[in-house]
This record gives structure tokens, sequence and C-alpha cells, in this order.
């Protein structure tokens, strides 16, 4: 059995091999076709909470794109996890499908932008978590009426953390996290300040709210799976998830914009 298991391992460095030295190009028809339960997996975690009229062989298509220009630009003898690699690649190549479709009406992305400033002027003015009561008179509207906002700009959320820190680069809040290959001095301070800032958002965090981005980004959970475990609704996970990342956003917000100006 231990055989068994190493084999699809043994054999797929050699499909590398073939790919990147001799530019085989069956062996990358077989490399994408390897992995693209990849690209499954990231659209149906993706597709969770996006409107009906998103299709998810649209997220589909454009993972396939993500995968095929990882495997492109993956190398191999660095000794890193492709599936990691691979799973921003396609999780990029999907987010900006989805904006090159616009499919967020103007009027929710102005929402978001309010709740996310209110989030970061607040908690910043009090240096603690806020209640949704304290956002809702910032805001000059009723509890209810914030609870059907935070509803209504639900699916802008999900991806949040996966836009660039700078709009002209790939590098995304969410990947600070990982850990790569040591980068030169500057991006070291800059990584560091970023971490410091997305470290005090997360302190800033209600527990569930916490529990919510604990589940759905480093569990990999789904938003319906997190209900269950939570013993809540779908909708109030949702308006939990939301409600983090506004914060997380406000927080990253001040130091995003310290990063532009060097």
């Amino acid at each position: 059995m231990m055989i068994e298991s190493k084999a699809p391992h043994l054999s797929n460095i050699e499909i590398w091999q073939k790919w990147k030295k001799d530019g085989d190009i069956d062996a990358k028809k077989r490399l994408i076709e390897y992995y693209l339960t990849l690209v499954d997996f990231v659209s149906n975690r993706m597709a969770i909470g996006l409107p009906k009229n998103v299709s998810k062989d649209d997220l589909a298509s454009n993972g396939v794109m993500g995968l095929i220009d990882a495997i492109e630009k993956f190398d191999y003898t660095r000794g890193l996890q492709f599936e990691t690699y691979a799973s921003w690649r396609i999780r990029g190549a999907i987010i900006d499908g989805l904006r090159q479709g616009d499919w967020v009406p103007r009027s929710v992305r102005e929402k978001a932008k309010k709740i996310e400033e209110a989030y970061q002027h607040l908690e910043q003015h009090l240096l603690r978590s806020v209640s949704d009561g304290e956002i809702s008179a910032y805001l000059d509207v009723s509890e209810k009426e914030f609870q059907h906002m935070i509803q209504e700009i639900a699916v802008t959320t999900v991806c949040s953390l996966e836009d660039p820190i700078r709009e002209e680069e790939s590098e995304t809040r969410l990947s600070l996290l990982i850990d790569e290959k040591a980068k030169n001095p500057d991006y070291k301070v800059h990584e560091f300040f970023l971490k410091e800032s997305l470290t005090r958002g997360i302190e800033r965090l209600t527990a569930k709210e916490r529990t919510v981005i604990s589940l759905f980004y480093y569990e990999e959970l789904s938003l319906s799976e997190i209900a269950e475990v939570m013993s809540l609704s779908p909708s109030r996970i949702s308006q939990l998830h939301s409600k983090a990342i506004l914060r997380l956003r406000g927080a990253l917000d001040k130091q995003k914009d310290q990063l532009m100006q060097h």
C-alpha cells in the first residue's frame, strides 16, 4: 500500500521534468488534467453566496486559465507545494473574471465602502471593537437597516482578502500569512507592519467573527458547513463573515495608504 501511495508523487515529478526541462506539451496537458480537481475545489468555494447570475461554468473556466498560468510559472525545483501556489493563481483568475464582469452593482459597492470606512474611523478612534448599534448610529440608520445592508453586501466580501495591496501588484493581503522564501528588506518591513495591522484587526473581531474567519480561511470549511458547526443559519454566518471582513479591510486600509506613499 505504501508503494502505491507514493507512485503518483513520483510519476508527478517525472511529468514536471518532462514539461519544464523538455517542453513536452503532452506532459503539460497531463499536469492540467491531474490538477483540474483544484479548479473544482476553488471555484465551488468561491461560488458560495454569489448571485445566481454568476455562472459556475464561468468561474471554472477562469479557474482553468489560472491553473494553466500556475503550471507555466511554477518552479518545481524549489520544493514548494504546487497545490498552494496554484490555488492562489486560480483564485486570482476567478476574481479577475468577476471584476471584468462587474457583477456587483455600484450602489452595493458604495454601501460596502461606507461601512468599511465607519469601522475604520470608529475603531481607530475608540481603540476597540465597536458594536452594531454604534456603527448604525454613526451611519444614521437603524440596526435593522444596518443588518439589511450587511446582508446585501455579503457577496462582495467573499473574495475581499484576495484584493491586491497595491492595484498594480499581485501580492494579496491574505498571502502575507503564507511563509515564503526570504524577500528584500523593504518588503520585509512592509510585510511586518501589514501583519501587525492584520493582527490588531483580528483582535478586534468578536469571538464569533474570529471563529468564522478561522473556519473559512484556515480550515477551509464552506459557509454552510460553518453554519452547522456553529449551529447558526447560513445567512447569519454570511453576515458575521461580512462584518469581519469589513472590520479587517478598515484596519488594513490605513497601512495600505502608507505603503502607497513609499
